[in-house]
Order: C-alpha cells, then sequence, then structure tokens
C-alpha cells in the first residue's frame, strides 16, 4: 500500500480524507485505482484525454513526477506519493 497525499481543495471528493492508502505498482496505477475509489476525483486529476491537468503537480521521492517517469514512476510498498494543485488566481488588475 502506498500513501497518497490529498490537497485540501480535492478532499471533497475524498469523502475529505487528507491520506488514502492506495495499492499500484505505478503513480499511474495508483491514481487510477483513487480515482477508481472516488470517481468524482477524476475529472479534476485528468482532462478529456485521460492526461494529468498541466495544474496537478505529483511528487514522488521529494520529485515531480514530470521529471522522473511521469505516471509509469514505480512505487515500492509504502511510498508518498503527494498530489500538489498549483493555485492561481489574483492579480492585479
Amino acid at each position: 500500500m502506498n500513501a497518497v497525499i490529498v490537497p485540501t481543495p480535492f478532499r471533497p471528493f475524498t469523502d475529505d480524507q487528507k491520506v488514502v492508502e492506495i495499492d499500484g505498482d505505478t503513480v499511474g496505477a495508483a491514481l487510477e485505482n483513487l480515482t477508481l475509489r472516488y470517481p468524482e476525483l477524476r475529472q479534476h486529476l485528468y482532462d478529456d484525454d485521460g492526461r494529468l491537468h498541466p495544474f496537478v503537480n505529483i511528487f514522488v521521492r521529494e520529485s515531480e513526477i514530470r521529471s522522473l517517469q511521469g505516471v509509469d514512476t514505480p512505487l515500492t510498498d509504502g511510498e508518498r506519493v503527494i498530489i500538489a494543485a498549483a493555485i492561481s488566481g489574483g492579480g492585479e488588475g
């Protein structure tokens, strides 16, 4: 099992869980299992083509997966997968 850390904006879609224990030998498999358990979360992680939204950053071993092997980044049992949603807005004007 791996621990997926869910950011505050996404917790309403995971029954307010901050940490969800999920199986998966890759980041993609873990995220797929997460969205199978919490289907409403899928649209917030993935675009219509099934790719991670550009504003969703996933970290494993303190590295963003885009600098590793993307969703194919392997996981060993007990790892933490951190979902970070980039927040933008505001601006002057």
